[in-house]
């Protein structure tokens, strides 16, 4: 299958401290549901690749290490399920606390609705109800789907102890900190902008591609 323009214009970014850990990111001008920006940023590997899971899951746990002191669940957006069961693994055996009376972790995907809500199913609230919870996503830009979710957990009786990104251009979000493998630092030059002042629509400057953390969809 022939190679797509964004596809060839990406280029490999590594972890800090971390050789192990990459993202590709492609310039160009991107919309989110919620934002627009100049980089596309495929994080899909760690997502999906075994050996690039494990290894981040390792570097979240460092993060997490002396700041989260108890995690009962992680609720994973996003896609990010095979990460955070390794990443469940990687704490069981750390030094972090547990209140579960099966000594084990929980790790669940909230369901969204039409109405861009979360939710959880009767069988999957008592991982919920009760449980500290760290919410693990792909990326974070302006924020708002991290609120939606932290509101989903406190409405179902969790408590928010902690938020893990693979990559985010925030570093606190309401007072609460960020642990993320990557910031906009690590890619020089990425920006994001309000749909409503983006400079890149007020040249007139076609979307390349709208985005979000399965992929993109080409204009």
């Amino acid at each position: 299958m022939a190679q797509t323009d964004i596809e060839e214009r990406l280029t490999k970014f590594y972890a800090k401290n971390d050789s192990e850990i990459t993202i590709n990111a492609a310039p160009g001008h991107f919309a989110t549901s919620q934002s627009h920006t100049n980089f596309y940023v495929d994080i899909t590997r760690i997502k999906v690749r075994v050996k690039e899971a494990k290894e981040s899951a390792r570097a979240l746990k460092e993060k997490l290490e002396s700041n989260v002191e108890t995690v009962d669940t992680i609720v994973c957006l996003d896609g990010t399920s095979v990460l955070g069961g390794f990443l469940a693994n990687e704490l069981e055996h750390g030094n972090f606390h547990m209140t579960n009376k099966h000594e084990t972790m929980y790790v669940v995907t909230p369901e969204e609705n039409s109405l861009h809500q979360f939710m959880f199913r009767q069988n999957n609230r008592l991982a919920i109800e009760g449980k500290n919870v760290l919410l693990l996503v792909d990326s974070i830009t302006t924020g708002q789907t991290i609120q939606r979710a932290q509101e989903c957990i406190t409405y179902y009786g969790g408590i928010n102890v902690g938020i893990a990104a693979i990559f985010s251009t925030k570093s606190v979000i309401d007072g609460e900190k960020i642990y993320s493998l990557f910031t906009d630092e690590d890619i020089p030059g990425y920006q994001s902008f309000l749909p409503q002042e983006c400079p890149m629509c007020q040249k007139k400057i076609p979307l390349d591609a709208m985005v979000n953390g399965y992929g993109y969809a080409k204009i």
